[in-house]
């Protein structure tokens, strides 16, 4: 006969939770919903207000431009925009005096500036990316003229270009009686006398970009460079320079629109008068005054804005077709 020695489970043992690893509890599944509805408003307000400002200031300010250009308006009411077609165009090629010589001024403009303050950023740069002593000085001392408003940088080379008191003509010794050398009033002198100063603030925009491209050149590449027996300056042409592509195409995105939009600095000197004309000075001085001409201002700006394409687009093309080719 044989005896079950198992007993009962009494009710109290029957209540205690097995010994071991608790059961994994089901999640549902279905939509989990990641952000709250607040979270959803703030963000629609804060890519939503910043997009329509600028729709609103750009894009449609841009294209109302262009549909003004075709009109003539003197500002005073909607009613008074009539529709001329291309006689602005034709008026300003033809009969303004002043539009060919802004635009040569313009051209020179972007001429002196890819060539004498982006090599020389690019030096500076080259050098304060070997982490000499007091290279943050500087950075800080050259870059300072960018933080400075243009305003001010015009009104400090007033006083440096002044005839009777200002730093050259003390140097060389023309602020006698009959020796001055009138460096803005002179048309022979005053472009270029800008110039000088728009080199001095656009140099140390070039070296912070340049360095800022440098800073991000692979160190493998120099040091296999070096092993193949490449000096300094082979490696820089070779390898360093190439790698500096996308950098080079901000560069020279960055000089256009700082040779088109020039303004300030010749507005300060002589309010683009006497051999400073400019496009930028030919528009303000259309459609801001007594007798305002936006029409006529809004053709001058179509045909910045076309300038700048044509120097740009196609240059953006090549740059991106061979880095799709790479």
């Amino acid at each position: 006969m044989t005896t079950d020695t198992t007993s009962p489970k009494s009710p109290e043992a029957a209540l205690v939770p097995p010994s071991g690893p608790a059961p994994a509890r089901r999640v549902p599944q279905g939509h989990k919903r990641l952000l709250t509805r607040r979270d959803r408003i703030t963000l629609a307000f804060m890519a939503g207000v910043p997009t329509v400002l600028h729709v609103l200031l750009v894009w449609v300010t841009a294209l109302a431009s262009i549909a003004l250009a075709f009109t003539s308006w003197d500002g005073i009411g909607f009613g008074s925009i009539k529709w001329v077609g291309l006689d602005n165009f034709r008026q300003l090629f033809t009969d303004n005096p002043q539009f060919w010589p802004a635009v040569q001024h313009n051209i020179i403009w972007f001429v002196v500036l890819i060539l004498i303050p982006t090599p020389l950023g690019l030096f500076l740069a080259v050098q304060l990316d070997k982490n000499i002593r007091f290279s943050r000085v500087y950075q800080t001392a050259f870059f300072l003229p960018v933080v400075v408003s243009l305003a001010v940088t015009g009104f400090v080379w007033q006083l440096v270009y002044n005839p009777d008191t200002g730093l050259i003509n003390s140097l060389i010794g023309a602020n006698k009686p009959g020796h001055y050398i009138d460096w803005i009033g002179d048309p022979k002198l005053n472009l270029w006398a800008v110039l000088i100063a728009a080199s001095w603030r656009h140099t140390g925009y070039m070296m912070i970009l340049y360095l800022a491209g440098l800073k991000g050149v692979d160190p493998s590449l120099r040091e296999a460079s070096a092993l193949d027996g490449a000096n300094e300056w082979q490696t820089f042409k070779n390898v360093i320079f190439p790698t500096l592509r996308p950098t080079n195409t901000v560069v020279l995105v960055v000089t256009i629109i700082e040779a088109l939009r020039a303004f300030d600095l010749v507005f300060v000197f002589n309010k683009g008068a006497q051999g400073t004309e400019l496009l930028s000075i030919l528009i303000t001085n259309n459609i801001i005054g007594e007798s305002s001409r936006i029409g006529y201002g809004s053709a001058i700006a179509v045909v910045l804005l076309v300038i700048s394409l044509v120097v740009i687009i196609p240059y953006l093309i090549a740059t991106f077709r061979k880095e799709r080719q790479a």
